[in-house]
């Protein structure tokens, strides 16, 4: 593993499309940006910051989310996530994530992944 620095930050988008409203994914009844695509998109920041700092053969897995999901957004709209890293203990990592809006911060917290050796984490898995 190349050397993990806190201060690492990315920022990824994606436009809410009827396909990730909270009616779509099951998690409400309205037409509005689903938390657990927010969460989703938390995390592919997470990875987007990190990825290029890890060997071929590792990845990081999500362990923790502690987020609020304190406004609604609209499809058309546009949302962006951040998340800065903040925190290294060995393997386990910790970010701040944020999301917003072309109106503001939709939704905040705290993400925690874990970096793995790719080959073991499946091998474990397909043992059980």
């Amino acid at each position: 593993m190349k050397e993990l620095k806190a201060g690492l930050t990315a920022t990824v988008s994606e436009t809410v499309l009827y396909t990730n409203t909270a009616s779509a994914l099951g998690s409400g009844l309205l037409d509005v940006y689903a938390t657990p695509a927010m969460v989703a998109l938390m995390e592919k920041a997470a990875v987007t910051a990190i990825q290029p700092f890890l060997a071929e053969t590792e990845g990081s897995v999500g362990i923790k989310m502690n987020i609020s999901h304190d406004s609604a957004t609209l499809p058309g709209k546009v949302v962006s996530a951040t998340a800065e890293l903040t925190a290294i203990d060995g393997r386990r990592l910790v970010f701040n994530v944020s999301a917003r809006d072309e109106y503001g911060t939709i939704g905040q917290g705290v993400h925690e992944r874990f970096i793995i050796n790719n080959e073991k984490f499946l091998a474990k898995l397909k043992s059980k």
